[in-house]
């Protein structure tokens, strides 16, 4: 499922509210907002579109927009090393503490 896209010439998120899920701008994204959707990057499919400074107009949208898809996209092509390494050292505290 897509999270983050590019529309309208502006960048947009989704936020999870209590019935559903509804997309606002990306100027709007808070660090509730942010921990979200890394949680879900992580546990479930996360889709965005690529970054492209001629499909948004807004100078405020082309920054914020740009620095979370490569944030983003550098933490999808390192999710399963990410995982495994979380894995490693909860399971090392667990029998450490057993």
């Amino acid at each position: 499922m897509k999270y983050l896209k590019i529309e309208h010439n502006k960048g947009h998120f989704r936020r999870d509210l209590v019935d559903g899920l509804e997309w606002f701008e990306i100027d709007q994204i808070n660090k509730n907002d942010l921990a979200n959707l890394l949680d879900i990057a992580t546990t479930k499919d996360f889709e965005l579109d690529l970054y492209d400074e001629d499909l948004i107009a807004n100078k405020a949208h082309q920054i914020i927009y740009r620095h979370l898809a490569e944030k983003f996209i550098s933490f999808l092509a390192n999710k399963d090393r990410f995982n495994d390494e979380a894995d490693n050292l909860f399971k090392t505290t667990l029998e450490k503490y057993k």
